[in-house]
C-alpha cells in the first residue's frame, strides 16, 4: 500500500461510530447459513430488456429452494445443485415493474410519449434503445417523468411482498423483503440492496425509495431513519460492486463535495453493516495495483463501468473538496489519481481508510462486515461454476458466454467477463428473519465466491494452540473472544492478539489449500499498511525462509474440465497470534481462505463446445471465503 492515507482523510471532522458488535464471552448456539441476498426478476427494467421475461420472484424462491424451473431465455428445467437457507429478492426500485407493464398496454405508461417511443422501438426490434435510455436516466438523475408510476410501483411491491410470504418457512427457509436502491452517476456505481427485518404488515406501509427519488446515499440514510421512526421497519444497506464506483463508493467527503460529519458517519454506520465483497461482476476484495505484493489479488478482476456510452468521467473528491487542499495535496492526487480512485473501490483498502480517518478524528466510518451474493439477473441464485446461468438471461449458453457480438451490460462485456459468484454466510441461532438480520446487524457474516465453506474467526487473548482442535470449538471462542465482526476486548498487560481459526470445506467442492489473515493498520505517519500471513497450509507445507508459500499444485484437467482432490486439505484449524502487535496502534484482521485450483465456467462452456479456451480468461479459479474483520483499538 504505497498511496499516502494521509491524502485520504483532509478535512474530515470527528466522528463516532455506533458499535453492534458482539461482545466478548456471549456465548450462543450458532449455525452457518447460506444464502443471496442480491437477486434480481423480470420485475427489474434490465433484467426484463434482456431476455428475463418470465423468471418472476416465485421463480426466484422456487429454484433457491432447490425445486426445478423453466429458464426465462433457453427454456430449459434447471435446477440448484444445493439449495438455499435464505434469500432477497432484490429488483431495481427504479422503474420496478413499468417495462412489463408497458408491453401489456397499461394505460398509465403506454399512453405517454415516452411509452409510445418505448412501445416503437419493442415493435422495431430496437430494445437496446430502451436499455440504452433507461440506463442514461438513471445515470443522468433526470428520469422521465411519465415513466415514474407510483401505482405501478405499489402494485409490483405488493406482488414481491405476496412471494416472498407465501416462501417463508421458518426454520426452513427465510426470504426477506427487499429491492435495490440503483444510483448511478455518470456511470459511478453507487448501489445499495436494502432489506428489512419485518414482513407484510409493515412492508405494505411503503413504496420502495429509489435512485430516482434521490441519487445520494445520505438521502437513502435519512429515508431509512424516517420510515424505522414512522412504522418501525428495521433495515439493512448493502453496498454492492464497489470496483466499479469510480472511487466514490468509500469517500473520503459526502456527496456534495463537503467534509464527513458525524452524522454522515453515523448514519452510514446504522445501515451499513455489511458490504458484498463479491458478485458476479467482480471481486471487490482488493486489486493488483492496490496489492502489489499479493499473490492473489487479482481474482475476477472487473473494471467495466455502467454507463450508456457518452457519459464524462467524475471528479474524483469533487471540487468543493479538492477547492480545500493546498497545491502540494492537489499536485500528489493529480499524480496518484488511479491509484487513489481504486482505492475508494476496494473493501481492503477502505477497511485501512476507515483507520486513518480513526487515528485522525477518533471513529470509524469503514467497519463494515462482509458477504458475497449473485446480482444474477435471470431470477435464479446460480453461484455454482458448473451450474452457472449467467448474469442475465442472454448470456445463459455457452454460444452467447462466448459470443463478443452478444453485448450483455455496458460497455461492451460480455458473459466470459463475469465470474459465477457469491454467497453470503450468516453464524445465526436459527434459520429464520429475526435471527439471521439480527447476525447481519452485527456483523457475524462472511462471503463465499459461490461454495459453502465453513469458517470461524474468533479474536482474543486466552486461546492455546489445543482449542483448534477441540471439538467444541466454537463455545471455546464465544467464552474466549469475539467473533467475526467484533472488536477485541482491551489490551492484557504483555499480551498479543490470538485468533481462533477454523475452515471446513465444501462438501460438495474441492479441498483447501491455506488459510491468510489479512492484516491492515496505518503507521505513525498516516501511511496505510498491510500485511498477509499464511498461517494454516494443506499438504504440511511450510512457509519458507523469505516467507514464501510452494503452490499447492493443479489437479484440472483442462479437456474435460474435471480435477482431483488429491492435493489440498479437508480441513484446517490454528490458533494464530500477532507476530508485529504493537498495543498502541489500531488494525483489524480478517481471514482469506483458499480452496485448490477448480475449474471457471467458462472452462465447462468450452469443453461443451468443443473448443479451446480464450486465453483472454483463466480457465482454472481458486474460489474463497472472506471473514467479516475482528478490530483491535487502543
Amino acid at each position: 500500500m504505497f498511496v499516502r492515507s494521509i491524502r485520504y482523510t483532509l478535512t474530515l471532522v470527528s466522528v463516532f461510530v455506533l458499535c453492534l458488535s458482539a461482545q466478548a464471552g456471549q456465548v450462543r448456539n450458532t449455525d452457518v447459513f447460506f444464502g443471496d441476498t442480491h437477486l434480481h426478476t423480470s420485475y427489474s427494467p434490465d433484467a426484463f430488456l434482456l431476455e428475463n421475461r418470465t423468471a418472476d420472484p416465485d421463480t426466484a424462491y422456487r429454484y433457491a429452494k432447490g425445486e426445478p424451473v423453466v429458464h426465462p431465455y433457453n427454456r430449459a428445467k434447471i435446477q440448484i445443485n444445493t439449495p438455499l437457507d435464505f434469500l432477497v429478492v432484490a429488483d431495481h426500485g427504479e422503474y420496478m415493474g413499468v417495462i412489463p407493464a408497458l408491453l401489456k398496454g397499461d394505460p398509465v405508461v403506454a399512453g405517454t410519449p415516452i411509452g409510445k417511443q418505448y412501445t416503437q422501438w419493442f415493435e422495431q426490434g430496437e430494445v437496446h434503445k430502451v436499455f440504452g435510455d433507461l440506463i442514461r436516466q438513471v445515470n443522468t438523475g433526470q428520469p422521465d417523468k411519465d415513466l415514474i408510476s407510483p401505482e405501478v410501483s405499489r402494485t409490483m411491491w405488493g406482488h414481491i411482498i405476496d412471494a416472498a410470504e407465501r416462501h417463508n418457512d421458518p426454520g426452513n427457509f427465510t426470504t426477506f423483503l427487499g429491492w435495490e436502491w440503483s444510483s448511478t452517476p455518470d456511470g459511478a456505481n453507487l448501489h445499495r440492496v436494502v432489506f428489512m427485518r419485518e414482513g407484510k404488515e409493515t412492508g405494505e406501509k411503503f413504496i420502495p425509495y429509489t435512485a430516482l427519488d434521490s441519487p445520494k446515499p445520505e438521502d437513502l440514510w435519512k429515508w431509512l431513519d424516517e420510515t424505522n421512526r414512522n412504522i418501525g421497519a428495521d433495515f439493512v444497506a448493502i453496498p454492492h460492486n464497489q470496483n466499479i464506483s469510480k472511487g466514490l463508493m468509500f469517500p473520503v467527503a459526502d456527496s456534495d463535495g463537503k467534509a464527513i460529519t458525524k452524522a454522515y458517519a453515523e448514519s452510514r454506520m446504522r445501515w451499513e453493516t455489511q458490504v458484498e465483497v463479491t458478485q458476479i461482476k467482480g471481486d471487490s476484495e482488493t486489486h493488483p495495483m492496490l496489492s502489489p505484493t499479493d499473490e492473489f489479488a487479482d481474482y475476477e478482476t472487473y473494471d467495466h463501468y455502467i454507463e450508456s456510452g457518452d457519459n464524462k468521467e467524475i471528479c474524483l473528491f469533487g471540487d468543493a473538496l479538492l477547492q480545500n487542499l493546498s497545491e502540494e495535496d492537489k499536485k500528489f492526487l493529480a499524480e496518484h489519481e488511479e491509484h487513489a480512485a481504486k482505492a475508494g473501490d476496494y473493501t481492503r483498502t477502505a477497511l485501512m481508510r476507515g483507520l486513518a480517518i480513526e487515528k485522525r478524528i477518533g471513529a470509524n466510518p469503514y467497519k463494515f462486515g462482509m458477504i458475497g451474493s449473485t446480482d444474477s439477473h435471470t431470477g435464479m441464485a446460480s453461484a455454482e461454476e458448473d451450474n452457472f446461468w449467467g448474469k442475465m438471461a442472454l448470456d445463459s449458453t455457452p454460444e452467447n458466454t462466448f459470443d463478443k457480438k452478444k453485448l450483455i451490460i455496458p460497455p461492451k462485456t460480455y458473459g466470459m467477463d463475469m465470474g459465477a459468484a457469491g454467497l453470503a454466510a450468516v453464524w445465526a441461532e436459527e434459520n429464520t428473519r429475526e435471527a439471521i438480520f439480527d447476525a447481519f446487524k452485527r456483523k457475524e457474516t462472511y462471503a463465499t465466491t459461490g461454495t459453502r465453506l465453513r469458517v470461524r474467526f474468533f479474536g482474543g487473548w486466552e486461546f492455546n494452540e489445543a482449542d483448534a482442535h477441540a471439538s467444541n470449538l466454537a463455545k471455546i471462542g464465544y467464552e474466549k473472544g469475539v467473533p467475526m465482526g467484533g472488536d477485541l476486548t482491551p489490551v492484557p498487560n504483555d499480551k498479543a492478539p490470538q485468533f481462533l481459526i477454523q475452515a471446513v470445506k465444501d462438501p460438495n467442492h474441492a479441498n483447501l489449500d491455506r488459510v491468510q489473515v489479512i492484516k491492515g493498520w496505518v503507521d505513525d505517519k498516516g501511511f496505510p499498511k498491510e500485511k498477509i500471513y499464511d498461517v494454516a497450509l494443506s499438504d504440511n507445507r511450510k512457509v519458507g525462509k523469505y516467507g514464501k508459500v510452494k503452490p499447492v499444485g493443479n489437479t484440472v484437467n483442462l479437456k474435460n474440465a474435471t480435477w482431483s482432490d488429491t492435493i489440498g486439505d479437508a480441513q484446517l484449524a490454528t490458533v494464530w497470534t500477532d507476530p508485529d502487535f504493537d498495543p498502541k496502534t489500531s488494525a483489524f484482521y480478517y481471514v482469506r481462505v483458499l480452496q485448490i485450483p477448480t475449474p471457471r465456467h467458462t472452462l465447462y462452456d468450452a469443453v461443451a463446445l468443443g473448443v479451446e479456451h480464450p486465453k483472454d480468461f483463466p480457465a482454472t479459479i481458486q474460489e474463497r471465503a472472506y471473514s467479516s474483520p475482528i478490530w483491535y483499538t487502543p
